[in-house]
């Protein structure tokens, strides 16, 4: 339990845990409030709530538990929901829309979250020597760059040492923060919720648009649901309770008591903690913890890659597995660096943490609506619970969630438009995926003969038969593949043995190795083979052949040539989707990874088919 929760510590908690670089200066800075002790203690009030009713209550003990068979994440979430089973078909269709929007989302966070938390870090040297102002962003960058630059390496080598530096980090900011706790303890009297009611009474509208700066603490809630499939619920619960939260209350309160002692401080809250020997030192320790926020979003990156390939709204990418032992540790290369190009232009943009903090928590916040919304979903269909129950629990998280959005709302001028922009297109780039594979499958149905049909055709007139087996891969286990179609119009025989193969992916994270392979011996020579996946797995024919051998159907790789179809998309004016959709997909589609190397078949032995589909 002790080296999940190091790893824990350092994989989850690395977003939230690099809040207190930014989140606080943010509320006090230019153009905000004035740091009077009341404006502090109200501020500071809000903070411990924040950290306690949505970290706390709505993640820890609810959201946590909506498992998927131990798998988190929105399109875990999503899933769970079942969005493709009955119940309406509009009620459906609404929670699809949302989950692949959060989804969406957090494609953002993955751009903005390296950059805010890396500017942030370097900033810490201005605090003495201004002269380092024209560094930090070049400073930055070549950290990022290096960043990215190490993924393809995996996170195993260097995952050792993620949980010792967190702890690290999180003893160092509780010690910082408790040392100036000590000199003003009145601060601890911020734990009433009276000086967060207060606050707002005092203050009305800039009051509550604060909370756009407060939310600011909570950037990470999600990685800890995201990554609750690589360690569990329960050392996810012990590390925040028992040191985390602890650790960023202590270093809250400390940044607080620093304001009550000196107002001007606001301008880098942080490192004005630090006494003046341990500010280098802290500068370095912050951009480590930095790069391992950084790396967590990224992994997180990856996996919700993944699984939206598997369930469907991506198509097929390069996977390079960087661990023989953990199976979360993933490395994509075009998302890599797609996300690095991202973070670079952010970082040049905005040119530092509290430019940035304008368009961080916009995407954030929508995703934890989303989040709730979909959690209601589950307590209701899955958990059983009444409406009434599960109405009033979704009502009281949707009421902070929606507090917290709705100042963030005012962001989207000052660079909360980035994220939104970022998760248009995503979400764009996901629907158009799924929407042309439904209709290509549609017009490939149209055109597909009946098993049956053929088989009784094959019957009446045997083609040539000839040695070897012939694997057709086919997305449609009762149509015929349209590549065994062109096989026998062009060629005029047929393997001694022919498999019918279908990939199915299933709503779930993992499925048993006993139920991956279904075979149906169909006589004559013919088999129709259905292998499950989960939306965690990679499918691999190796793996395949192996069920299928368990259950009595021999399949020798050497000397087994596979079928696939290759269609050449046109975009016409048929029912279906616009015309800049279909040649979006028609794109997508020509430099999607072709599916020998998804499926890692031997390039050798493939046969693909050409055929001109109509969109």
């Amino acid at each position: 339990m002790r080296k999940v929760a190091i790893a824990t510590l350092g994989i989850v908690y690395g977003d939230i845990g690099t809040s207190p670089l930014y989140a606080l200066k943010d509320c006090f800075g230019p153009n905000t409030i004035i740091p009077t002790p009341a404006n502090i203690l109200g501020v500071l009030s809000l903070i411990f709530w924040s950290l306690v009713l949505i970290v706390s209550v709505k993640y820890l003990a609810f959201v946590l538990s909506a498992d998927n068979r131990g798998e988190g994440g929105i399109l875990a979430l999503m899933a769970l929901t079942h969005p493709g089973g009955g119940g309406g078909r509009k009620p459906r269709y609404v929670i699809l829309l949302l989950g692949l929007f959060g989804a969406a989302l957090l494609y953002g966070d993955g751009v903005i979250t390296p950059a805010i938390s890396v500017l942030g870090a370097v900033e810490g040297l201005t605090v003495r020597q201004p002269a380092f102002a024209g560094w930090i962003v070049p400073l930055a960058v070549v950290i990022l760059v290096g960043l990215f630059l190490l993924q393809q390496r995996g996170t195993g080598g260097i995952g050792a040492i993620f949980g010792p530096v967190m702890f690290l980090w999180f003893a160092a900011i509780a010690a910082l923060g408790l040392a100036a706790i000590i000199a003003h303890p009145e601060v601890l009297g911020a734990i009433s919720p009276w000086h967060a009611v207060d606050f707002f009474v005092r203050n009305r509208l800039p009051g509550f648009l604060i909370l756009g700066s407060v939310f600011l603490i909570l950037t990470g809630a999600e990685a800890l649901y995201a990554d609750m499939g690589h360690f569990g619920a329960r050392p996810i619960r012990l590390v925040w309770f028992a040191l985390v939260l602890p650790a960023l209350l202590l270093n809250y309160f400390g940044q607080g008591a620093l304001l009550l002692r000196d107002p001007s401080a606001a301008e880098n809250l942080f490192f004005h903690l630090a006494p003046p020997w341990a500010l280098y030192p802290m500068v370095v320790l912050a951009t480590a913890a930095a790069v391992i926020a950084s790396q967590a979003v990224i992994s997180g990156a990856f996996s919700l890659t993944r699984q939206a390939v598997q369930l469907g709204y991506c198509p097929r990418v390069s996977i390079e597995h960087t661990s023989s032992v953990e199976i979360g540790q993933i490395f994509i290369p075009s998302v890599n660096w797609w996300l690095m190009l991202a973070t670079i232009a952010v970082v040049l943009g905005f040119r530092s943490s509290t430019g940035l903090a304008g368009a961080y928590g916009v995407a954030v916040t929508s995703t934890m609506v989303i989040t709730t919304l979909l959690l209601h979903v589950v307590s209701r269909e899955v958990w059983g619970w009444s409406p009434w129950r599960a109405t009033l629990l979704a009502s009281a998280f949707l009421l902070i969630d929606l507090s917290f959005f709705g100042a963030n709302l005012v962001k989207i001028p000052q660079g909360g438009w980035l994220p939104l922009l970022i998760a248009a297109g995503v979400y764009t780039l996901m629907a158009t995926w799924k929407t042309g594979r439904q209709i290509l499958s549609k017009r490939l149905q149209e055109k597909s003969v009946p098993l049956n049909i053929l088989m009784a055709d094959l019957a009446a007139d045997p083609p040539l038969r000839v040695p070897g087996v012939a694997v057709f891969m086919s997305g449609n286990p009762g149509g015929t593949p349209p590549a065994l179609v062109h096989n026998l119009a062009h060629n005029k025989v047929l393997h001694e043995r022919v498999v019918f193969l279908t990939v199915v992916t299933e709503e779930v994270p993992h499925v048993a190795q006993a139920e991956r392979v279904t075979v149906k011996h169909m006589g004559k020579g013919f088999h129709s083979v259905t292998a499950r996946y989960g939306f965690m797995e990679d499918p691999n024919i190796l793996d395949i052949i192996a069920g299928c051998q368990e259950r009595r159907l021999i399949i020798p790789l050497e000397g087994t040539t596979f079928f696939l179809g290759r269609e050449e998309l046109v975009s016409t004016d048929r029912p279906g989707m616009a015309r800049w959709r279909e040649r979006l997909f028609a794109f997508m589609s020509r430099n999607a990874l072709r599916a020998t190397a998804f499926f890692q078949i031997p390039s050798t032995q493939v046969f693909e088919v050409g055929a001109q589909v109509e969109l």
